[in-house]
């Protein structure tokens, strides 16, 4: 009597069928793609303005020669150090695009892993893929990672949502890189079984810049372990997430099975109702009460009084801000300062603005007005928001500010239930959304340069679909750094 293998856990063969067989057809979800596309790329490239992103993406070893380009420098990398560079840059000032539900995350961190080995495929190997294949790829990485996270949630048991961004890439590229059915499933079950990220950099006292380069290191490790499957038998680990003790769901999620009862197939939902982060790089749960607090500076002025005529402030906000970016007491970094919504509200109410220069030290030990008025902010978790928040038919993020004044005036409460990235005002985002890539182009290539005017006609071009990956990254390249 033979002992046989079990069959691959059904989760791993679901999500290597959807990635080999599905088709996207749908039109909503491949325009939303381009404009995340630009988004992103606008979101890397004005990482650069910060030291810290150069020293963090560059290799510890000589780069080689023609290999993926890293947009806004004259890098070139291996697909697996340059997903890691890349994917670093998209996430660094955590102002790309957001989903929330169950576990919270931002699906485009996945383009790390599928610009890069897409470039390099075509470099090295001859392939053809363009800008569509590209679109294509993020609505089935966003669908993955997203419907995974509407009803599970891995920071209840500690763990970080970059194991989803992990899981994603990893089936994309696999895919891309020439991976067959069986191969996928192999790769996604070393996916499953690596040691996943605790989420202890995310919140104090342990909050640091880790959490914002970690989305690069969970598509660097995706990227890694499919080429691992392409060049090795490495084997499949098939019951990874369901055997007893050994597997993820015991070992790793207290017992528990993932659930996909709202969405139970993968097709391209996600992408089609992704949250765009238009006006203010702040933590996704704050956009409506930074929001509210720019109507309220103006509210303000209007009055003739300032911040310092506010004796409370009172957030109501959901269940999910509460937990996550509900901070009292010192905050010790920009790290800390982007996931506190009292500071993002703090700082629209005396300067009427919120850009990532002013989580830096220089802005926030210098103005100690700003931990004066954190310290007039109370946040109250409200019932209908949190439900209104997991409606699948809503998907809101409502804040609502009510600021009492010293007078004893309360002004009116203002409340937005959706931010400006959101699918309910895409009319009114997308023309922003566009301004701030070509903002983002012009901080890096320059107002008037022909380069900034090149990108910004290619992407705007209605061929732009058609052309060849490598050779938009190639307008990309710092000429002079």
């Amino acid at each position: 009597m033979t002992n046989k293998r079990p069959q691959p856990d059904k989760l791993l063969q679901d999500i290597s069928t959807y990635i080999h067989s599905y088709k996207i057809t749908s039109p909503l979800a491949i325009t939303t793609a381009k404009f995340c596309l630009l988004d992103t790329l606008g979101c890397g490239l004005a990482s650069l303005n910060y030291k810290q992103v150069h020293d963090i993406i560059n290799p510890p070893f000589p780069y080689i020669q023609n290999g993926t380009r890293i947009p806004g420098t004259n890098l070139q990398m291996d697909p697996i150090q340059g997903s890691f560079a890349l994917g670093t840059m998209i996430r660094w000032l955590d102002f790309n695009d957001c989903w929330l539900a169950a576990e919270w995350g931002h699906p485009s961190d996945n383009l790390g892993g599928i610009i890069t080995t897409m470039d390099y495929c075509n470099r090295i190997n001859g392939t053809s893929y363009t800008i569509k294949d590209v679109l294509h790829a993020m609505v089935k990485a966003h669908e993955i990672q997203g419907i995974l996270a509407l009803e599970n949630s891995f920071n209840e048991v500690g763990l970080d949502h970059v194991i989803l961004v992990k899981l994603a890439t990893c089936a994309v590229v696999s895919k891309i890189i020439g991976l067959n059915e069986t191969q996928t499933i192999e790769a996604l079950s070393h996916a499953m079984v690596d040691g996943q990220s605790l989420r202890t950099y995310r919140h104090a006292p342990n909050t640091g810049s880790r959490k914002s380069w970690a989305a690069g290191d969970a598509t660097s490790r995706a990227v890694r372990l499919a080429y691992l499957v392409k060049q090795a038998n490495i084997g499949s680990i098939p019951s990874v997430l369901t055997v007893p003790k050994w597997g993820f769901y015991d070992a790793s999620f207290r017992g528990k099975y993932f659930t996909m009862k709202q969405r139970p197939n993968f097709q391209s939902y996600v992408m089609e109702n992704i949250l765009f982060k238009i006006s203010f790089p702040a933590e996704f749960h704050a956009q409506t009460a930074v929001e509210a607090s720019m109507i309220a500076h103006k509210q303000l002025k209007q009055l003739g009084k300032n911040h310092n005529d506010i004796k409370s402030i009172r957030i109501r906000t959901q269940d999910a801000a509460m937990r996550i970016i509900d901070k009292k007491g010192p905050l010790y970094n920009y790290a800390d300062r982007d996931h506190c919504i009292q500071y993002m509200c703090a700082i629209p109410l005396i300067f009427g603005q919120l850009t990532a220069d002013d989580y830096m030290d220089d802005i926030a030990t210098k103005n100690p007005d700003i931990d004066l008025l954190r310290n007039k902010m109370v946040c109250v978790k409200d019932e209908q928001f949190t439900k209104d928040y997991y409606d699948p038919n809503k998907r809101s993020i409502a804040n609502a500010l009510l600021i009492e004044l010293n007078d004893g005036t309360i002004l009116d409460e203002i409340i937005v239930e959706y931010p400006i990235g959101h699918k309910f005002r895409r009319d009114e985002g997308i023309p922003l959304l566009l301004k701030k890539f070509e903002r983002h182009v012009k901080q890096r290539f320059g107002s008037d340069t022909l380069q900034t005017q090149r990108i910004l006609q290619l992407s705007t071009d209605e061929n732009f679909e058609k052309m060849p990956i490598d050779k938009f990254l190639d307008e990309f390249v710092m000429k002079q750094e």
